[in-house]
């Protein structure tokens, strides 16, 4: 039987207040509700199409002087290039901009739920789909925004794939950059149903991010960092999955660990919430994008 997820017992009062707030935040975004369904191949696309004509996955964008650098967002396990931005890329979208989404780890005859196959080869398919971004938008380097294990991966790109020379900053929203447990990872399940059958398959993403697995010691071995790219973690105390959340924090120059709670004591978010819906969580990203205009990020970041 797979585990249940146990919410922290927090004061009514402070439970209350944090509710309110990320109701609004998710008010202030009407399509955030529809990152809780299962999604299908249909509704896929559909959302592709809708997200390109709102700006986001456009080829057609050109980066401005304001914001130089093409924004690529990296989904995380069981996740998708849709579904797992349903709010954050309309918020970067919003704020000037160009936006792109990709997706990798696909599983042969597993449609829809991505971010399983080697990450490796994951690696490799972000490094095509950024080379995609930089032709079409002319820009000589990219920023790369990615949740879970969309945070984490990109790593194996910028050591092993020479993506330090395209890469300005890596900003990962609960990442597990040092692994998680397998019984980590199925807390996932419940919030992708259907896809409970894949653990008895060949999922080779989930043993490459259990903690002390080859992919990561190789990974991890000589420093977490390389020269040349900014790296900011944004980890809530709430994870479920990546436990303990202090394990996403990264060790080298160049480095910014966020703790959410720091920011919102109030922000009860796990760890699907702070990469799907949360605003107080994307107003970091958006000051990690842009720290010359950064602004303190606090509770009332949700409303923004």
């Amino acid at each position: 039987m797979l585990p249940r997820i146990r919410a922290p017992r927090v004061p009514r009062a402070r439970r209350t207040l944090a509710a309110l707030l990320l109701a609004l935040a998710v008010a202030a975004t009407p399509m955030a509700t529809a990152s809780a369904a299962a999604p299908t191949a249909a509704s896929a696309t559909t959302a592709s199409a809708t997200a390109t004509s709102r700006g986001w996955n456009d080829y057609s964008c050109k980066p401005s002087p304001a914001h130089p650098r093409p924004v690529v967002l990296v989904h995380g396990t069981f996740g998708n290039a849709i579904d797992n931005w349903l709010v954050l890329a309309p918020y970067l979208v919003n704020r000037g901009y160009c936006v792109y989404s990709l997706d990798y780890g696909q599983l042969p005859g597993v449609p829809v739920f991505y971010g399983l196959g080697p990450i490796d080869e994951s690696a490799g398919q972000l490094a095509a789909f950024v080379d995609k971004v930089l032709a079409a938008t002319g820009a000589p380097e990219v920023d790369l925004v990615g949740h879970s294990q969309g945070g984490m991966m990109p790593h194996h790109y910028l050591k092993f794939l020479g993506g330090a020379a395209k890469v300005n900053a890596l900003i990962g929203i609960a990442p597990d950059n040092h692994g998680t447990t397998l019984l980590g990872l199925t807390k996932l399940l419940p919030y992708f149903p259907g896809v409970e059958h894949l653990l008895n398959t060949n999922t080779p993403a989930l043993a490459d991010q259990v903690a002390g697995s080859p992919f990561l010691t190789k990974l991890n071995a000589g420093g977490d960092t390389v020269p040349g790219v900014r790296y900011t973690v944004i980890a809530t105390r709430y994870d479920e999955v990546v436990t303990p959340y202090r394990t996403q924090f990264l060790d080298g120059p160049s480095v910014r660990n966020v703790l959410l709670q720091d920011l919102c004591p109030l922000d009860l978010s796990g760890h699907v919430a702070i990469g799907t819906v949360d605003r107080i969580a994307y107003h970091e990203v958006a000051n990690a994008l842009d720290p010359a205009r950064a602004t303190p990020t606090t509770c009332a970041s949700a409303l923004g």
